[in-house]
């Protein structure tokens, strides 16, 4: 089998709602998405040859949805106030509303399905919080 790795960053701030810690606060994570891609054969013929897919494709779309998280406030619908919500995106915040709890592990599954759904063979995801901390998701 043969692998494609490449990662995107992005920077976000993000909260827990109803967790017993210091994360049901605001706060913001340098997020690093790793995204490895496999198949079982090469291409065989055209400009392709030899390759799973072209490096750059694959570059352009993690970091297209890297770059749409990036300086946002992220959170799980319904765990904010309307009316506070209502003040941060009239004050000019860029929220972005999920429809789940913004874990590690949440956007692991979350980009995997993402990149699925675009018809790559995905092996793996991981999403890492800090340098030292990441979950990975995989249908293995």
């Amino acid at each position: 089998m043969y692998t494609l790795i490449t990662e995107a960053s992005f920077d976000s701030a993000h909260f827990l709602s109803g967790y017993n810690g210091k994360c049901r606060n605001i706060h913001g994570h340098r997020w690093t998405i790793k995204l490895e891609i496999f198949d079982n054969f090469l291409q065989e013929s055209g400009h392709l040859r030899g390759m799973i897919l072209d490096f750059g494709d694959i570059k352009k779309d993690l970091k297209d949805l890297a770059d749409y998280l990036d300086h946002s406030l992220i959170i799980e619908k319904g765990t904010m106030r309307d009316l506070t919500l209502n003040a941060l995106k009239e004050d000019g915040f860029r929220i972005i509303e999920i429809d789940f709890r913004p874990t590690a592990e949440n956007f692991s599954k979350y980009v995997y399905d993402y990149f699925k759904n675009k018809g790559l063979k995905v092996k793996k995801i991981s999403v890492y919080e800090t340098p030292n901390n990441c979950a990975t998701y995989s249908e293995e």
